[in-house]
């Protein structure tokens, strides 16, 4: 009947599909990030132009509504050389304002003067035009007195005075400007250019009404300036603060030729308000500089996401792991049961046999009893030592066993060793070489559990024939260094890491009859709990080497 062979349950099927689903949910992961990040990058592209649209407009919009208002400070009362200064100041501060034009106005019923603007009997004539520009030299002024040439600018001069007339028209003496009128009446926005009329008193626009109605019986006139600025949007400033999204962003004209992007181009566009209303802010990048941005953004989440998947494969790898070592484990377990019930079963069927013959037997010789007790005796000693091993073992690893230091001479304690070597083997040719000037302090019962095994395995693992074992002892300034050398079968270099764990026994012909593999994690053990250590060096077919070092 064939024996029943018992195994370490491993179920790798689970750990493949852990390992399937983390990685299908790893890539989805990625391809899910790499998406979102690709279209959150492409909404910046889109929603991020406002703010860029804002910054722009920041020094237009100061000029719009900080500005132009200082004109109505002097209430009506400039002349040239002040509205000289203050289109200066506009003119150095705000470049897109090319041109500003300065008319000074008169508001009056006489009849006598019949150009301007003329709605009943309200009259708003011009008495110069002065037009302001600067270059690297200054200020350049060129003032306009001829009525002819004033008529040429007499278009602004009436889209004041037709806003202004309906205004007055419906005007109540207890009424006030509201920022609505204001903005409605003495403002006029086209685009490329702002005119601004000073705006007066209320009082003072009562009094033009009453002289728009006729009321008035005697002639009157009133001082009021007009601005027009000329305003070119190609000077602005674009602030590009976005320039990751954006590769280039420029102002172009709202109408002509129309702009198309490339194949491998993306773009974007918002108008220009007001004044700035010919053109538009154009907003330009290539798909391969937006890839930079995309990229950029992706790897951080990458990251965090490889490190997540990394720490679940590190995960796998640790039960992966655990489940080895639990399989070896269980093996060496298996194995040290059945290699122990091997140990004992041998010397408990001797002594029963033995037992068995003893009762059985009417009469024994004396050469018989003499025999069986002999027999008797080495079993029992064969199972004592190997339980005193057992009980050795675990001693020493929970630390119980008490260590006895005493000075031990080493070339007396290792013939000694030897000599009973020589008699338990007869065929085993041990030879010693001690060069040692002081007595060592080591526990002497340990120490020759350490020697004995190295000399059984040096017998045990060598062929007929090359039985030969040479122990070298010598001592320097630090340690002793004990050296016992064979010429048995070897041990490969993989097994090296292998030899001194417990229950571990190495396959060959020569370990055939049964080992619980505790003899060199016994000697290891006992060598590091003395303070030594222990180590190997070995080549297959020429011998070992095992090299034990204590301190002097």
């Amino acid at each position: 009947m064939k024996a029943e062979k018992y195994s370490y349950r491993k179920n790798y099927g689970l750990l493949l599909m852990f390992f399937i689903v983390i990685s299908g949910l790893y890539i989805f992961a990625l391809f899910l990030s790499r998406s979102y990040t690709e279209s959150h990058i492409k909404n910046e592209f889109t929603n991020r132009k406002s703010e860029i649209f804002d910054q722009t407009l920041i020094p237009f919009n100061d000029f719009f509504q900080n500005r132009i208002p200082e004109v109505s400070f002097y209430q009506g009362f400039l002349d040239s050389v002040q509205a000289g200064k203050y289109a200066y100041s506009i003119l150095s501060s705000y470049p897109f304002v090319r041109e500003i034009g300065f008319f000074d106005l008169q508001f009056n019923n006489d009849h006598n003067l019949n150009y301007g603007f003329i709605v009943n009997n309200l009259r708003i004539q011009p008495k110069t035009i002065t037009f302001f520009t600067v270059s690297r030299s200054g200020l350049n002024k060129n003032t306009i007195r001829d009525r002819g040439q004033m008529g040429l600018h007499s278009e602004e001069i009436n889209n004041i005075g037709v806003k202004l007339a309906t205004y007055i028209d419906k005007l109540q003496p207890n009424a006030k400007l509201s920022d609505k009128d204001i903005l409605k009446v003495f403002y006029t926005i086209r685009p490329g250019q702002i005119t601004y009329l000073n705006i007066p008193r209320v009082n003072d626009l009562i009094v033009y009404k009453t002289i728009m109605e006729g009321n008035l019986d005697h002639t009157v006139g009133y001082e009021q300036d007009m601005f027009n600025f000329q305003i070119d949007p190609m000077y602005l400033e674009v602030k590009n603060s976005y320039a990751n999204l954006y590769e280039k962003v420029e102002i172009v004209p709202l109408v002509g030729a129309p702009i198309t992007p490339e194949n491998d181009e993306i773009s974007t566009e918002m108008p220009l308000p007001g004044a700035l209303a010919d053109y538009k802010l154009l907003f330009r990048s290539s798909k391969s500089f937006l890839s930079k941005e995309i990229n950029r953004s992706f790897w951080p989440v990458l990251g965090g996401i490889s490190l997540i998947y990394i720490i679940l494969i590190a995960i796998l790898y640790l039960i992966y792991r655990n489940l080895e070592i639990n399989g070896r484990l269980f093996k060496l377990q298996y194995d040290f049961i059945n290699n122990l019930t091997h140990e004992f079963k041998t010397p408990v069927s001797v002594i029963k046999i033995a037992g068995n013959n003893i009762k059985s037997a009417q009469v024994l010789s004396d050469e018989e009893r003499k025999m069986y007790g002999n027999i008797l005796d080495q079993e029992a000693d064969r199972l004592n030592n190997l339980m005193n091993k057992l009980l050795s073992f675990s001693q020493i690893e929970n630390k119980t066993i008490k260590l006895n230091k005493e000075e031990v001479d080493l070339e007396e304690f290792t013939e000694n060793l030897v000599a009973s070597s020589r008699i338990k083997y007869a065929d085993f040719k041990i030879s010693t070489k001690i060069d040692v000037r002081t007595s060592m302090l080591a526990d002497p019962v340990l120490l020759s559990s350490v020697f004995q095994n190295m000399i059984d395995n040096a017998y045990k693992y060598s062929k007929n024939g090359h039985k030969i074992l040479d122990i070298a002892i010598q001592q320097n300034k630090k340690n002793f260094v004990i050296t016992f050398k064979d010429e048995g079968i070897g041990i490969e270099k993989a097994e090296f890491n292998n030899i001194f764990k417990k229950f571990y026994r190495i396959k060959s012909q020569y370990n055939q009859q049964g080992s619980i593999g505790l003899g060199l994690a016994f000697c290891k053990e006992i060598t590091e709990f003395i303070g030594g250590e222990i180590t190997v060096k070995s080549q297959l077919g020429q011998g070992t080497t095992f090299t034990l070092v204590f301190p002097v």
